[in-house]
């Protein structure tokens, strides 16, 4: 795969990286239901073998349990991945969530994922959500003195608007920004991504197949057979009638991924990287399967007259 600079970093990633938010398993507020670990270190090594070179995690991903997956998963490759986490989320013993951006708690939750993922420095440490607002700037500052003393290499943000940015612009750069991006959800195109586009900062997009719903796989019969503790039975995006609308999308889009001899979801992440300002997609994989319903959307070099077209399904769907 080829690579591209992230931000103002010295990281060249290449243009799809391993998600792993649902390899955190099940039994915390926003898991995807059971996840066999065998599965996902076989499913991580797989992607690193196909040629990714960064992994994306959150400490809060099965409440730690991600970060020690990918450590295990990383664990005596000659060629290491990319290892980017986050802070910002803390919870307590019951498995409660709540929100810091409080300089010690910052700095504790740093050195976990630092045990936790067995390195001595984090490639990229990023702000999972701007919450308490009124914390941003000393969360941001605290993530700028832990790149100083080198606990991590780069900093960044996930879920902010463009004046949270600004805000923290004025004490450190910005090296990257990771939102959420796919066909059902565009936001950010109207200013988040022209503000990241031209202060240098490189966008890491989430949800690119929007939790499973644009992968070409997701049926109602699937939707209504999740398990009670997968967080997407509370997706306002699972709900009707907005179901139906983007699976009936979905089949539409199969005649266009067709001519590109592609599945759906590859069509739908090549969809976010053809935006100028997107630096890679983050593709989760819960099993070496997935794999390859993701690799082509790397190398897709989709025709304008296709992007139109998908422009004008989206709009006869209502969505």
């Amino acid at each position: 795969m080829q690579t591209k600079r992230l931000g103002n970093s010295d990281l060249d990633i290449t243009p799809l990286g391993v998600g792993a938010w649902a390899i955190g398993g099940g039994g915390w507020a926003f898991g995807w239901g059971h996840q066999d670990d065998n599965e996902s270190v076989e499913a991580i090594r797989a992607a690193i073998e196909a040629g990714m070179n960064w992994i994306d995690t959150a400490a809060v991903y099965g409440l730690g349990h991600s970060e020690e997956v990918v450590a295990k998963a990383v664990a005596g490759l000659s060629t290491k991945p990319y290892l980017f986490t986050k802070c910002a989320r803390i919870w307590n013993e019951k498995g409660e969530i709540g929100k810091s951006l409080k300089e010690d708690s910052i700095r504790r939750e740093c050195e976990a994922s630092l045990r936790r993922l067995n390195v001595d420095v984090i490639d990229l440490y990023q702000m999972h959500w701007p919450e308490p607002d009124e914390d941003v700037e000393e969360g941001w500052t605290t993530m700028a003195k832990l790149k100083e003393e080198g606990k991590v290499r780069w900093i960044g943000v996930s879920n902010f608007s463009e004046a949270q940015m600004k805000r923290a612009q004025t004490i450190a750069p910005i090296t990257s920004l990771q939102p959420p991006y796919s066909l059902l959800q565009r936001e950010i195109e109207d200013s988040i991504l022209p503000h990241a586009a031209s202060t240098n900062v490189g966008t890491l997009v989430y949800s690119p197949m929007k939790n499973g719903l644009l992968s070409g796989s997701m049926t109602k019969a699937r939707v209504e057979n999740l398990p009670e503790n997968d967080f997407r039975k509370r997706s306002p995006y699972f709900q009707e009638p907005r179901l139906t609308s983007t699976l009936n999308l979905v089949e539409d889009l199969r005649a266009i991924a067709a001519k590109y001899d592609c599945s759906v979801g590859e069509l739908s992440i090549a969809w976010t990287l053809r935006h100028p300002a997107v630096t890679s997609a983050i593709v989760g994989l819960r099993n070496r399967g997935q794999l390859d319903g993701v690799l082509k959307s790397a190398t897709l070099n989709i025709e304008p007259a296709d992007f139109q077209q998908i422009e004008d399904l989206l709009s006869r769907h209502g969505l």
